[in-house]
């Protein structure tokens, strides 16, 4: 049994939507409940972050805390918000030699075969005997990184593909970036599948159009289609199959750019990539008005950055077209 949480993008969808060999025990479905029931009771606790700077105070952590996916690190800060460096109680023995201090309190992540783990922040933790430094990754897990984007940008053009999205460049305006439509039916777009011992791709049918601005950087063409991307995995433009992604039609646009702001902001600040996003939240924060943000989801924000940081780092497996 899968959470909530887990049917929408997780990390290996293909696999984890498979029906299971055997029968859980009673046992292990007692636990299943109870951690879906607690992952509710999270999400429930979630309504804090609809201020402006309680909101803004998760993005930028979730931002620094990359050596998880951001919707585990969405959790991790729900359940403390102080942690900076986080890791299972065998990782922390045989990677750093530390010990968990008595009574420390553990932390619920998700896991891609799940549906759980328990993580201890290091502040938890004590060295055994003879233990060597901590690295600067746990002693500054926050540092800020500023680099140029590489292969991220023409592996997430290579796996929009399987979801029927074509990828184009235009000439346009300094003021203009990029767009995400629905694109006219009866055009096909080839999802590489392999290459080794010979190319192979599938035929997917076009069901998106992305154009870019052919006149912007690497940089800035990267972070365009991290927006768009996010318009289109949030459910802004619906869905072709309500297990890739939801249908969420029915938003206002400032809903939509304000999801789609985040996600551009999460994906790219991970990469230490500067991008138009950092300065369109910081700047929603000190302004005027209403104290609280849009009415978002903060789970489609989540999940969605996580989905287009994975389609930067390596290929995709096809989607299964009859999942329903």
């Amino acid at each position: 049994m899968q959470t909530k949480q887990q049917q929408m993008f997780p990390d290996e969808p293909e696999n984890m939507n498979e029906p299971a060999n055997n029968a859980i025990s009673p046992a292990e479905q007692w636990d299943q409940d109870s951690v879906r029931r607690s992952l509710d009771e999270l999400f429930n606790f979630a309504r804090k972050y609809r201020s402006k700077e309680t909101y803004y105070e998760l993005i930028r952590f979730v931002a620094r805390f990359r050596f998880y996916a951001p919707f585990n690190a969405m959790l991790v800060h729900m359940q403390m918000p102080g942690a900076t460096y986080v890791a299972p109680r065998y990782r922390w023995v045989r990677d750093y030699q530390r010990r968990i201090r008595p009574g420390a309190r553990p932390l619920v992540i998700l896991q891609p075969m799940g549906p759980v783990m328990f993580v201890f922040d290091v502040s938890d933790t004590e060295p055994e005997d003879g233990a060597p430094e901590l690295p600067r990754e746990v002693t500054n897990p926050f540092e800020v990184r500023r680099g140029r984007i590489r292969g991220e940008h023409g592996q997430t053009i290579e796996n929009a593909k399987r979801d029927g999205v074509y990828v184009g460049e235009r000439d346009a305006g300094s003021q203009s970036a990029g767009l995400v439509r629905t694109a006219k039916s009866g055009r096909v777009v080839e999802f590489p599948i392999k290459e080794i011992p010979k190319p192979e791709f599938l035929i997917v049918p076009l069901r998106y159009e992305l154009l870019l601005n052919a006149k912007h950087s690497g940089e800035a063409k990267y972070a365009t289609l991290v927006h768009e991307l996010a318009h289109l995995y949030c459910g802004h433009l619906g869905t072709p199959n309500s297990r890739w992604w939801p249908d969420r039609l029915s938003l206002s646009n400032r809903e939509e750019e304000f999801e789609a702001e985040s996600i551009c902001y999460l994906v790219c600040d991970r990469l230490g990539i500067d991008n138009p996003s950092d300065a369109y939240l910081s700047n929603y924060v000190r302004g005027s008005g209403d104290d609280e943000i849009p009415a978002i989801s903060l789970e489609c924000v989540m999940k969605a950055s996580g989905l287009i940081e994975q389609m930067g780092r390596g290929r995709l497996k096809p989607r299964k077209e009859k999942e329903h």
